[in-house]
């Protein structure tokens, strides 16, 4: 008997033999919009599109180089104005929540993770939950001035002393505010200069594009939703890999993701070396007969952020990659490998170095404190250096620091190959 047409796979089934990790990697990179440079110029829409594709865009406040959700995008998209991600996060077609980390996501998507923050399994969450406890009565005329008044930032309220940055060192009335937007009480209506401009969960809600409808799924049909989301965001994947894409818990299971391939919603793949099978949403079917193929080719060369997601998961980048990679921004000085805020180097479908980068706004500079290729790279191929020295001009000028200073390089000659390259314009 034949299953039902709406769990029947797709026409384009799995490779009978298995794919080179090669292949598994420009899946992966299509997946996450990398495979190939933007065929045209950016428009408003595409900010969307993106973070449509990727389900989460991680928000971090660093910026020694530009903040990690425009970095992530610009390796996307090329060329954008940093005020469109903004604008569609006014406009409600995008809204802030926490998920992998706070997280930009899509409108469309809010439904479900307000669902799942009931289920209180978020640190962010459970931390709120204890100061709502210890401040309750603070909190809560907190939100009656928000109320009667209108949106706030934690600009607006005076602080009383100054300490060390971080959580534990906010002013109350910021800590009561990410309290309340971590209960889901208040939401992020925009941003001014990045910083959050915290409303009423109710008034963001009423105009979300599109509308706002509470989900209705279970907690195991919510799950089941983010199980299947991850994999489609990272276009091939292992069961040990899918967890930490939305923080769930507890960790995904081979058994999940079996039962889900046996519905027809996943693929199963097999993959050269690896030890477990790995797994492709049918709605990538497509791109995995092209990747069985050799079709899909990998020409794109970008800076990436720390927080890209294709590159946050030490794990999945090790063995998809090949490249052992820390955030080290986190990390006391002497402990650093490689530098404070490191951009992996992503080169035709490889992973071929990383770069510790430091922008100088005031000045227009973007100096490069050091870059390092892979061992193994030939540093001596014409086409690399041509190309990583085009990533990075076009990363400089975007940011709006066009003069380009490296220190240094190893290997030196790869250095002294990119200077040449940015001489000549």
């Amino acid at each position: 008997m034949k299953p039902p047409a709406m769990l029947r796979p797709p026409s384009a089934a799995p490779a009978a033999r298995p794919l080179g990790i090669g292949q598994a990697r420009c899946l992966q990179l299509a997946a996450q919009g990398l495979l190939q440079p933007p065929r045209r110029r950016a428009r408003p829409a595409d900010v969307v599109a993106a973070v449509e594709r990727m389900r989460l865009l991680q928000i971090d406040s660093i910026h020694v180089v530009a903040r990690s959700p425009y970095l992530v995008l610009h390796a996307r998209l090329g060329d954008y104005p940093q005020e469109w991600l903004d604008a569609a996060l006014e406009q409600g077609r995008l809204a802030e929540c926490w998920a992998h980390e706070a997280c930009f996501v899509p409108a469309a998507d809010l439904p479900l993770h307000r669902a799942w923050r009931e289920r209180g399994s978020h640190w962010a969450q459970r931390h709120a939950e204890r100061m709502q406890r210890e401040h309750r009565a603070a909190m809560d005329g907190l939100l009656a001035r928000i109320r009667a008044a209108g949106a706030v930032r934690a600009a607006d309220f005076p602080r009383e002393r100054r300490g060390a940055s971080g959580w534990w060192e906010w002013k109350p009335e910021k800590r009561w505010l990410e309290a309340c937007f971590a209960l889901g009480e208040l939401m992020v209506s925009r941003r001014e200069r990045f910083q959050r401009v915290y409303d009423l969960a109710e008034r963001v809600l009423a105009r979300l594009d599109p509308p706002f409808v509470a989900s209705a799924l279970p907690p195991a049909g919510l799950r089941r939703r983010f199980i299947a989301d991850s994999v489609r965001a990272l276009g091939i994947a292992q069961a040990r890999w899918v967890a930490d894409y939305y923080r769930l818990k507890p960790a995904v299971g081979e058994a999940e993701l079996a039962a889900l391939a046996a519905e027809g919603e996943l693929l199963p793949v097999a993959v050269a070396g690896w030890s477990a099978p790995g797994y492709v949403h049918r709605d990538h079917a497509a791109l995995l007969a092209q990747a069985a193929q050799g079709r899909l080719r990998a020409t794109h060369t970008a800076l990436l952020s720390p927080f890209d997601p294709l590159v946050w998961d030490r794990a999945r980048v090790q063995a998809m990659f090949d490249f052992e990679y820390a955030i080290e921004c986190y990390t006391p000085a002497p402990k650093r490998r490689y530098g404070y805020y490191v951009l992996p180097i992503l080169h035709r479908g490889r992973l071929v170095g990383r770069l510790d980068a430091k922008a100088h706004r005031a000045e227009g500079a973007f100096e490069i404190k050091a870059l390092y290729l892979e061992p193994g790279v030939a540093a001596a191929d014409a086409r690399l250096q041509r190309e990583v020295a085009a990533a990075i001009a076009r990363t400089a000028r975007w940011h709006g620091t066009p003069s380009i200073r490296l220190a240094r390089c190893r290997p030196a000659a790869f250095g002294a190959a990119l200077r040449r390259h940015w001489r000549a314009g």
